[in-house]
């Protein structure tokens, strides 16, 4: 019985490797077809010449659509190698490792869950490179994927001793490069506050938080040694101006303040956006922290994932690359329903369906433009209403952190 089942295995694997390959080399003669520009990769680029040549980082303007720089002055620093490489060269090889942080992305997505054999990961890796915000990360691109394994390289480990010296620094340096991953830091000090108050020691929390925050801090201190100038700009001027990022309304900003934007017929929801973004932070980890305690750390990672896209200022479409590891749990957990609907919205590109582009048509939008403008913010938000009642009592689905 054994000689026969055994050679099944790689057989499986192979297959499934096979459709995989197959659809990545589909998927990049469909990128190279459409002529795809890579967009922000040349904003990038542009971001590390700037550096080496003393420029200051803020002030540039890059590519025709004279796009900005946003991140903090530490991504600039990792991009000062891009202009090595010409850009046809650099565009390939953006493709080529948003590919295989695709897989790892899919790899770490299905540990998370309870499911990471090889075949697996092959196959959902296939048709999750076609999902929009994917299709949209390579095709700018975007560093998406890059931040998202990191996160998720940190939060599933699980060293045999407890943390050790490489605890949080994944989530401290893509906190670095982007702030909208200290949420994730956010949720690892509340876990730790409400454990210790509910006679805990908190500290399996606290630890990994410390570690994140040491990484983080590591790596700002770098950046303002080697960047002073463009430091001071930034943390003192440039992380207070969402608008330099982009409209607020644009269907590209699945964001709430986008959502806000679009139904309020208004380039800037204000006072109304904070409040409901402060509501929602705290709904959201709120959910994330009951769902950690209670040992079902899948549930708490997507709840403050989802959480942190819908109270970023900004949450481009290519952002909600988080759909993987939520369509994986809705599905191991039983939501089938709930997996597929979700599939379906982030298959659809959907938010493309409206009036956008010149004009600021998305201020205009009617009642079904509205609808479809707002479905990744919508799908979010009801995952985050499942992601509660899905949690009656201390259970067992997930990896129990015991502090």
């Amino acid at each position: 019985m054994t000689m026969i089942a055994s050679p099944a295995v790689p057989r499986r694997a192979t297959v499934a490797l096979g459709v995989c390959l197959v659809s990545f080399a589909a998927f990049w003669a469909a990128q190279r077809a459409a002529h795809v520009s890579m967009i922000d990769l040349a904003v990038y680029r542009a971001e590390g010449a700037a550096v080496g040549a003393g420029d200051d980082l803020y002030a540039l303007r890059a590519t025709a659509a004279h796009l900005p720089t946003t991140y903090p002055p530490f991504a600039a620093l990792l991009f000062t190698p891009l202009p090595l490489l010409d850009a046809a060269h650099l565009r390939t090889l953006a493709t080529a490792g948003n590919l295989a942080l695709l897989v790892m992305f899919v790899r770490l997505s299905l540990k998370l869950v309870g499911h990471a054999r090889v075949e697996t990961v092959c196959w959902v890796a296939a048709p999750a490179v076609w999902c929009e915000p994917v299709w949209t990360t390579l095709r700018y691109g975007q560093i998406n994927l890059l931040l998202a394994v990191l996160v998720l390289w940190d939060l599933t480990r699980r060293p045999a001793g407890g943390p050790d010296r490489w605890t949080g620094v994944g989530l401290g340096l893509a906190t670095a490069v982007k702030l909208t991953p200290a949420l994730f830091l956010v949720l690892l000090l509340a876990t730790g506050a409400v454990d210790r108050l509910r006679g805990g020691g908190g500290q399996p929390w606290l630890r990994h938080a410390r570690g994140a925050a040491v990484a983080f801090a590591g790596a700002t201190v770098l950046a303002t040694g080697v960047l002073p100038y463009d430091s001071w700009r930034f943390w003192s001027d440039m992380v207070f101006r969402a608008s330099r990022v982009g409209h607020a309304e644009d269907t590209a900003n699945q964001a709430l303040r986008g959502v806000l934007a679009r139904l309020l017929h208004t380039p800037d929801p204000g006072a109304l956006w904070a409040a409901c973004a402060a509501v929602v932070a705290v709904l959201g980890l709120a959910v994330a922290v009951r769902a950690e305690l209670r040992g079902r750390r899948p549930w708490a990672v997507c709840a403050c994932a989802v959480t942190a896209l819908l109270v970023s200022p900004v949450s481009w479409t290519h952002h909600w690359v988080w759909c993987v590891p939520l369509v994986l749990l809705l599905w191991t957990r039983g939501h089938r329903t709930a997996a597929l609907g979700t599939l379906l919205v982030f298959c659809s590109y959907a938010p493309w369906w409206v009036p956008h582009g010149t004009g600021r048509p998305e201020l205009h939008l009617a009642d079904r433009e509205l609808l479809l403008s707002a479905v990744y913010g919508g799908v979010g938000a009801l995952f985050l209403v499942l992601a509660r009642t899905s949690l009656p009592g201390p259970g067992a689905d997930g990896v129990r952190v015991k502090p």
